[in-house]
This record gives C-alpha cells, sequence and structure tokens, in this order.
C-alpha cells in the first residue's frame, strides 16, 4: 500500500518564505502609512468587541416588542427548596451557544405575589438575561426585609439554582415594586457590587439614598396615590449622588399599580437600563441619551447624559 506524505521542504525553504512574509507585512505597513499621510486619515483600527453583548443591534421596535431575540423556559423554585426567601420563577434563554448572560431578581409588592410582576419575566429574558420573579417570605415583608431577599434569591440563583452555569455571576441586578421596589434600592445599597437597580412604583419610608453606588433608574407614576411621586420616586432619584449614573422616569397619567400589566413604557427604559449598565451595551445608549422627551407616556424624565459606566 503507497502512503501519500507531503512533500520534502527544500533546505532554507522555510527560512526564503518567512522573510518573503516579513517584507510583505512591512510593504504592507508602508503603503498603510503613505495613504495616512497623504489622504490625512489614519488607517482605521478594529473595534473592541463587548464580550457581554447578547442579540442583535436593537431598535425602537426591537425593545418595544413583547418578545425579544431569544426562545425562553422556566424553572419553577418551591419555597421549602430555597431559605431567605420565598421561591419563584426562572426565565432563562434556551440557548447553549451565546454565552453567559447577566440575572436579574425581581420582588413584588406588599400583599402580592410574583403573579404580580409576572409579566416582565418572559419579556425581560427573551431579550438576553435569566429572570427570577420571586415570592417573598410573607406578602407583608417591608423593604429592607424584601431587599435581603431579593440579595438571597440572587445567591440561590448564582450558586444553587439548576441554570447557574448559563448566568455571569459578575453581572447582577435587581428590580422591584412598590414595597418590592423600596426593597430594590435597599438591596442595592448593601451591595454596591449590584450592576444595575430598577425601582418601580417604589415605596420605603426612608428617603437618602446618598451612599448607594449603583447604576439606579426610578420609575415614577404620575397618579400614584399609595405612593406619590413628590413624597417617594422624586426624593428617592434626587437623593441619588450626582455622580452616579441615574435616572427618573414618570408615567404620565398611571397609578400606583402600572407594572402590575404589561406596560411597553416601562419595559423599553428597564431593558435599555439593564442592558447599558448589566451587559456594558452601549447600543443602548442612544435610548437614555439625550434624555428622553416628555410625551404621551412620559410626564417627566431626568437624568445624567452621558453615562459614566
Amino acid at each position: 500500500m503507497s502512503v501519500l506524505t507531503s512533500p520534502p521542504m527544500l533546505s532554507g525553504s522555510g527560512e526564503k518564505i518567512s522573510r518573503r512574509r516579513g517584507w510583505r507585512a512591512k510593504a504592507a505597513g508602508v503603503v498603510l502609512a503613505a495613504l495616512a499621510l497623504t489622504t490625512g486619515v489614519a488607517a482605521p483600527a478594529p473595534a473592541a468587541a463587548n464580550p457581554y453583548e447578547r442579540g442583535p443591534d436593537p431598535t425602537n421596535a426591537s425593545i418595544e416588542a413583547a418578545q425579544g431575540p431569544f426562545a425562553t423556559s422556566t424553572a419553577t423554585v418551591s419555597r421549602l427548596a430555597v431559605s431567605g426567601f420565598g421561591g419563584g420563577t426562572i426565565y432563562y434563554p434556551t440557548t447553549t451557544t451565546a454565552g453567559t448572560f447577566g440575572a436579574i431578581s425581581i420582588a413584588p409588592g406588599f400583599t402580592a405575589t410574583q403573579s404580580s410582576i409576572a409579566w416582565l419575566g418572559p419579556r425581560l429574558a427573551s431579550q438576553g438575561f435569566v429572570v427570577f420573579t420571586i415570592d417573598t417570605l410573607t406578602t407583608s415583608d417591608q423593604p429592607d426585609s424584601r431587599g435581603r431577599q431579593l440579595l438571597a434569591s440572587l445567591d440561590y440563583l448564582t450558586q444553587q439554582s439548576s441554570v447557574r452555569s448559563r448566568i455571569d455571576s459578575g453581572r447582577l441586578g435587581v428590580v422591584g415594586h412598590s414595597m418590592g421596589g423600596g426593597g430594590t434600592l435597599e438591596a442595592a445599597r448593601s451591595r454596591p457590587s449590584l450592576q444595575a437597580a430598577v425601582p418601580l412604583t417604589a415605596w420605603d419610608l426612608n428617603k437618602n439614598w446618598s451612599t448607594l453606588q449603583v447604576p439606579t433608574l426610578v420609575v415614577g407614576a404620575q397618579a400614584d396615590t399609595v405612593a406619590p411621586v413628590a413624597s417617594h420616586s422624586i426624593p428617592f432619584y434626587t437623593s441619588l449622588p450626582s455622580t452616579l449614573d441615574r435616572a427618573y422616569l414618570e408615567l404620565r397619567g398611571a397609578s400606583h399599580f402600572a407594572p402590575n400589566t404589561p406596560n411597553t413604557t416601562i419595559a423599553k427604559y428597564t431593558l435599555s437600563w439593564l442592558k447599558r449598565f448589566i451587559d456594558n451595551d452601549t447600543r443602548y445608549e442612544q435610548f437614555l441619551c439625550p434624555l428622553p422627551s416628555t410625551s404621551a407616556a412620559i410626564s417627566d424624565y431626568r437624568g445624567n447624559c452621558p453615562h459614566n459606566g
């Protein structure tokens, strides 16, 4: 049987090839330099890719859509299987080829269960996040307790859950409604390593968040009579450090319970904020800076631009 082999390399041919390649590279460099001198335009450098970007380039239509580019699945977590919070539902992208994802825990408000904020779970997960909508230990838990429970749920999510291998434990955020929104602020103050916080029509007796270091989007509702913006959301926002990446979005004509049903404005800006700061995805900066204008959906918007993070 004959065996095919590569033809023998002639003595010295490797050096010649190497020298020839080196000469060509130098020649190419000279040509590019000459081009830069004659045109006054520097040769373009390759853009640094963000390893945390997930999904296609966003558009206004894509961030307002009820379904994002990722197919999702769910995992139910019994309260009997965890400690420190009341269990919940995990929504996650099913792909195993897109890398790990940032993760978010979402807490409901006073007397409410996870069902009251369940619509946000699959909506955010389909845009490229692992999302945990949680139940609290009791429905009457106060904001400081809800903050601790949000952190306990993130620890479970990243260390023990069935989807922990899908999560980048360094890219985490918190969201919450009403007292869960107060819990969001409490959690962010307690754990400055979090990447983003979004309190939705938040309620908390504490009005001073001057030590909070986590980029925060405060969402208030113009017609909120449970947590009026004048005594809750606006003071929360204004007490945040002026050097912090922060924003205040006020929903025109909306009530305290606006976050309990699908809301395009809440989803659009919550998603953009989470993408921008958890994924460091500057493709979403366009939806946050320049600051959005008032409109039929927005009665007030404040914040700092451009963002620091």
